[in-house]
């Protein structure tokens, strides 16, 4: 309000001053006397100042013409000028509005439109770093491959864009199955943005796929150091990679670096089984029987697991069943309650001709969480107590219909697995297989290892005595688990078919 009444009371003051100046020279005498070409012309004061006003303005249109003609000069020339400077921001603006459309397009599903706008608007603005993206995505949402590969390779030109075109490649290779050059353009555009999480995990995969361990876990770092995975998860892949690049080097018959790599990835994840079992395996070759027993107790105290029973009788071969039983109890005492336990139990006292014993071992595993492995257990007790073949063979019938039980399931697809392995073989995700029983059991598929660890060991000592050797009063019970394996491997061919 004041403001307003400020610039009224100015106003009228200004309006005053120029009336009074008006009316002084009015008053005022003399003038200003001019001769035109012969003629004379006499102004008043007042007349003189207006004349002046006057001539000021027609001097100020005639540089402003003379300005406006310059510039039209220089636009039909070709130069910047202000007026070429509204038509620019006139065909920017829409061309910005055509990105605007394309880009609702795109995400609304109209390729088609999508591609139209996306091309306007290429024309347009003349800004590849925003367009060449829009007719790249447009492209290949209306099944133009080669017009989308042709734009991404633009978009790798230029410094700005270049990671969004090796990216833009990377996928389209992933979609035609060619993972060896997907690898590539992803380390490619890895180096390019070291720390983005979707290219980390794209590499990772294909990494893994291709049993590039070493790759993989300098990948699985990156995302250590992005701040992309918790360190307790990072500890157990690398685990995984190092049991990867350890079996490996055991295929090459590298066996002091084999052994390396398996004592580093048990040191990295103790928990994992595998790893255990494999490190045991190398202490054992080193001559550290007391390591490779300390590594498995504390993978057993985790989760008791047949391969770790396997590999802890590895630790002395020669011994006596009834040695081994006493060995077995530095492990069989941490979890007596397990069913692996006494499953293992079980199996070291069939081998110890102890029958009763194998029976109390089992106790109401049968019938509680009976399974394959249980019911050939059971009808190596029948014939070892001297029960009737119907009897063994009923057990049997059991094993061959009964579930696996435990086995490697893949978290993500729910595949059984027949061994562990870092990768799913049927979706190829990463460390996903852990020891579960499966949501839909299954027949007994297992070899005679997987089922009975221990006494197919003693059977294959057994199979290389000489055959003029006197029948054992344990053969009944080597023919009774030899049968258990064989209905396994049938089942299994059943299964395949």
């Amino acid at each position: 309000m004041l403001w307003s009444l400020f610039k009224i009371l100015v106003f009228v003051a200004i309006i005053g001053l120029l009336a009074l100046g008006g009316h002084f020279l009015m008053q005022t005498s003399g003038g200003v006397q001019i001769t035109v070409a012969g003629t004379e012309f006499t102004l008043g004061p007042l007349q003189s100042v207006i004349a002046l006003g006057v001539l000021v303005f027609a001097v100020w249109l005639f540089f402003k013409l003379l300005s406006l003609l310059i510039a039209t000069l220089k636009f039909l020339n070709g130069d910047e000028t202000a007026l070429s400077r509204y038509f620019d921001r006139n065909r920017e603006q829409k061309g910005y509005h055509a990105l605007a459309d394309g880009l609702m397009a795109l995400a609304s599903g109209e390729g088609r439109v999508a591609m139209t706008k996306a091309s306007k608007a290429e024309k347009l603005l003349n800004r590849p770093e925003l367009t060449n993206l829009l007719v790249a995505q447009a492209a290949e949402m209306t099944g133009d491959t080669k017009k989308a590969s042709d734009t991404y390779k633009k978009l790798v030109t230029n410094n700005a864009t270049r990671f969004v075109g090796v990216r833009g490649i990377m996928k389209q290779k992933l979609a035609e199955g060619d993972d060896e050059t997907a690898r590539k353009l992803a380390e490619k555009a890895l180096a390019i943005k070291p720390r983005h999480e979707e290219t980390q995990d794209v590499l990772m995969n294909l990494q893994t796929k291709a049993q590039d361990w070493a790759g993989a876990r300098s990948t699985l770092t990156s995302k250590l150091k992005a701040g992309h995975l918790p360190r307790d998860v990072f500890k157990r892949r690398d685990a995984v990679l190092a049991l990867s690049e350890a079996k490996g080097i055991l295929d090459e018959d590298a066996s002091v670096e084999q052994q390396e790599r398996a004592i580093e990835a048990n040191r990295l994840s103790p928990d994992l089984v595998p790893a255990a079992a494999m490190a045991a395996r190398a202490y054992i070759a080193k001559g550290k029987p007391r390591a490779a027993t300390k590594i498995l107790k504390k993978a057993w105290d985790v989760q008791p697991h047949p391969d770790l029973a396997h590999a802890f009788a590895e630790i002395a071969p020669e011994e006596t069943p009834d040695q081994r039983i006493k060995r077995f109890t530095a492990l069989t005492r941490i979890h007596p309650e397990n069913m692996e336990t006494r499953l293992i139990l079980a199996e070291l006292n069939i081998v110890a001709e102890d029958f009763p014993e194998a029976r109390r071992a089992l106790g109401d595993v049968v019938e509680k969480q009976g399974d394959a492995r249980a019911y050939t257990l059971m009808a190596a007790i029948e014939r070892g107590e001297g029960a009737s073949d119907a009897v063994v063979q009923g057990w049997l019938a059991k094993a061959l219909n009964a579930p696996r039980g435990p086995q490697w399931v893949c978290n993500n697809c729910h595949d059984i697995q027949p061994e562990w392995g870092p990768v799913c073989q049927n979706c190829g995700s990463f460390d996903t297989l852990s020891w579960q029983t499966p949501q839909t059991p299954e027949i007994a598929s297992a070899t005679g290892v997987h089922m009975l660890p221990l006494i197919v060991g003693a059977l294959e000592d057994q199979s290389e005595e000489p055959e003029a050797m006197e029948p054992a009063e344990g053969d009944d019970v080597v023919e009774v688990t030899a049968d258990a394996v064989e209905v396994a491997e049938q089942a299994e061919v059943q299964k395949q078919a």
